[in-house]
């Protein structure tokens, strides 16, 4: 009798772990958050201008999003970009305005953090009379001289560095995205060197901490301006690059 009750027993924990272990497998993914950006495609010279983004998951709106900001930068000129912290309407919209003070084509770019995810998409705003000819040459010869131009679709995303200090741990965290989605399994690498001593290049390999956000930390032993390349590669052949430069101080 208690053999057979002991068996009983073992076969009911059997199937009680089993049944476990099934809600675990279909436990559901969480549905990422997608951006609707509006911005006008054309505008005036020095002209307020109206940005947008809705924040979505699923059915539902992101009215706690971490942080939204737009960063915005003339062609050929993203590291002299500026960055424009959005406001919060409560409904899941968030907004900023800007003006351009001259003619060209710009970018703007919104950055959104919420909930454990990124997502960053860009538009073209054409302003005045846009990209005349005679500089729209200027901006192919650039590249043709070794000015990077990403892949279509490619957006990168480098979190800014503040109040560096030497023999301090720094992390190292930039998001990557493919048409407007995380890229994932990449192989990132951040190239290190001090601008007085060209001839020493650091190399280290980041981690995926989530999807398309890769990290690394790092230790500055000197003080001084410092370049930071950022090398991007995948199986699909994919070769991407971008450089920032950061001042570490003692």
């Amino acid at each position: 009798m208690r053999r057979k009750l002991s068996m009983f027993l073992l076969v009911s924990m059997l199937v009680l772990l089993a049944a476990c272990n099934g809600k675990e497998e279909t436990k559901e993914v969480p549905k990422a958050i997608e951006v609707k950006l509006d911005v006008p495609e054309t505008a005036e010279v020095n002209s307020k201008v109206e940005m947008k983004a809705v924040v979505t998951q699923g059915d539902e709106k992101v009215a706690d999003a971490d942080e939204v900001e737009f960063e915005i930068w003339e062609e050929g000129k993203k590291e002299e970009s500026n960055t424009i912290k959005a406001k919060n309407n409560g409904d899941g919209s968030y907004e900023a305005q800007t003006k351009f003070e001259h003619n060209g084509l710009f970018t703007v770019q919104v950055h959104v953090t919420a909930r454990d995810m990124h997502t960053m998409p860009k538009k073209s705003v054409t302003v005045g009379e846009g990209i005349k000819d005679g500089e729209e040459k200027h901006e192919h010869e650039n590249e043709a001289n070794g000015e990077h131009a990403h892949t279509e679709g490619f957006a990168m995303h480098f979190a800014a560095l503040e109040n560096v200090q030497v023999e301090r741990e720094t992390e190292l965290s930039v998001h990557l995205q493919k048409d407007n989605k995380p890229l994932e399994k990449a192989k990132v690498r951040y190239e290190i060197w001090n601008d007085s001593k060209l001839e020493k290049h650091e190399w280290i390999d980041a981690d995926e901490s989530a999807a398309g956000e890769y990290k690394a930390k790092h230790n500055f032993t000197e003080a001084g301006n410092y370049k930071i390349q950022i090398h991007v590669e995948n199986d699909e052949g994919l070769h991407e690059h971008e450089e920032h430069q950061i001042e570490v101080k003692k």
